[in-house]
C-alpha cells in the first residue's frame, strides 16, 4: 500500500535516524573512564536503560523538569550498584554525558540509503524532543543536516511531542498542511499518537519492538518504508 499525495516527511531523530543506543554505550564509556567508575558497562546498562525511559515519560508529561531527569536517571541508576554521589558531581558526571554524546554518531542501519532516496522527492524534516544543546550537533557531526529542510525542537516550542502544539509549530514553519504530511518515528506514543491527534499520518519505526495496534502502519527496518512512500 502506496500513502500518496505525501510532499513533506518528518522524523525523529534519536532511536529512529541517529543511532541513540550505540553512541550512549560510548558517551557512558567515556564518562566513565574520566571519573574512575569501575562498574561494567553493559551491566549499568541494563539498570539505566528501563529508568531512562521511565524519566523520558515523565518529562514529555512535563512531570519533571529537564534538570530533574538529567539527575534523577543516574542517581537511580547507581543506586542499583549501591554507589552514591553528591549532587555536584552527578551534575558534573550528566554534563559530561551530554557532551561526550554527540562525540559519537553511528546512525541507524538503512538511514542513509533512506534519506538519499526520499531527499529528491520530498522536503525532510526533523522533529525531536532531544536537548536542544545536543541535536543540532549530532545532525552536524553525523553528517545529515543537509537533509533537512527544518529541525522543529521541543525546548525551542515550549511543549514536546506528543502535544498536538509542535507539530503545528512544524508544519507552519515547513510550509507544509496535515494532508501532504507524514511523520516517521519510533516512539509510539510521542511520534505516532501525536501526529495522528492532528490528523497527521505516520509509519511507526518499531525499534524497541513493541505491542502496537495492528491496524497502525510499522515497520522493523528502515529499508521497509520504501514499500510505502
Amino acid at each position: 500500500m502506496k500513502l500518496t499525495k505525501i510532499d513533506h516527511i518528518f522524523f525523529d531523530l534519536d532511536h529512529t535516524l541517529w543511532d541513540f543506543d550505540r553512541n550512549s554505550i560510548l558517551a557512558f564509556q567515556m564518562m566513565f573512564d574520566k571519573f574512575e567508575i569501575e562498574i561494567d558497562i553493559h551491566q549499568f546498562l541494563k539498570v539505566y536503560q528501563p529508568i531512562n525511559l521511565h524519566y523520558w515519560k515523565l518529562y514529555r508529561e512535563e512531570k519533571v523538569t529537564k534538570k530533574e531527569l538529567r539527575r534523577g536517571r543516574l542517581i537511580e541508576a547507581f543506586a542499583g550498584f549501591d554507589k552514591q554521589f553528591s549532587i555536584e558531581t552527578i551534575d558534573a558526571l550528566s554534563e559530561d554525558y551530554i557532551n561526550f554524546l554527540p562525540l559519537n554518531n553511528y546512525l541507524i542501519e538503512g538511514t542513509l540509503e533512506l534519506l538519499n532516496y526520499l531527499q529528491p522527492k520530498y522536503k525532510l524534516h526533523i522533529i525531536t524532543n532531544g536537548f536542544r544543546e545536543v541535536q543540532n550537533t549530532k545532525l552536524i557531526n553525523a553528517k545529515i543536516a543537509q537533509y533537512f529542510t527544518t529541525v522543529t525542537n521541543s525546548e525551542d516550542v515550549g511543549v514536546k511531542k506528543p502535544n498536538p502544539i509542535i507539530f503545528e509549530h512544524a508544519i507552519k514553519i515547513s510550509g507544509a498542511n496535515i494532508d501532504n504530511s507524514l511523520m516517521i518515528g519510533d516512539n509510539y506514543e510521542a511520534d505516532i499518537l501525536g501526529a495522528e491527534s492532528l490528523g497527521i499520518r505516520a509509519i511507526c519505526f518499531n525499534y524497541h519492538k513493541e505491542q502496537i495496534p495492528a491496524d497502525k502502519l510499522q515497520v522493523s527496518s528502515l529499508n521497509e518504508i520504501k514499500k510505502y512512500i
